[in-house]
């Protein structure tokens, strides 16, 4: 049993990254994940995700993206809000991450956003995490 599956998720990025794999796994399908996908795709981090099979809490595969000169387009993910330490930010707290080049992930009462969209709106909520 998973205590954390959205670490988990960002764990197997991660390492399908450093490992240099075209695409990878995730096991068991919820809202929140595709909705962090949902973002990361929109944001050029990742090229593509689609569900592979909804038997056994189902399975997600992302197709990662890499630039022509084989860099990466993530270069790190973390995780800030965690289920034994939950963090939640106001609306003028919410950092820049790499000075603009990174993106923070939010979830706020009006879903799941990047901090550019949360900061426009003018929402705080849970700080799940960051990527750049």
């Amino acid at each position: 049993m998973l205590t954390d599956p959205i670490a988990d998720m960002l764990t197997r990025i991660r390492n399908a990254v450093r490992a240099n794999h075209e695409k990878t796994r995730i096991k068991g399908v919820s809202k929140l994940k595709i909705a962090i996908l949902d973002i990361l795709k929109r944001e050029g981090f990742i090229s593509d995700y689609k569900i592979v099979s909804m038997d056994k809490g189902g399975e997600i595969e992302v197709v990662l993206r890499y630039f022509e000169n084989g860099r990466a387009a993530i270069q790190n993910l973390q995780r800030v809000s965690k289920p034994g330490r939950r963090i939640y930010i106001s609306k003028d707290e919410i950092p820049w991450i790499k000075n603009g080049m990174g993106i923070g992930i939010i979830s706020t009462s009006q879903g799941v956003m990047t901090d550019r969209d949360a900061r426009q709106k003018r929402l705080g909520g849970e700080y799940l995490l960051y990527v750049w």
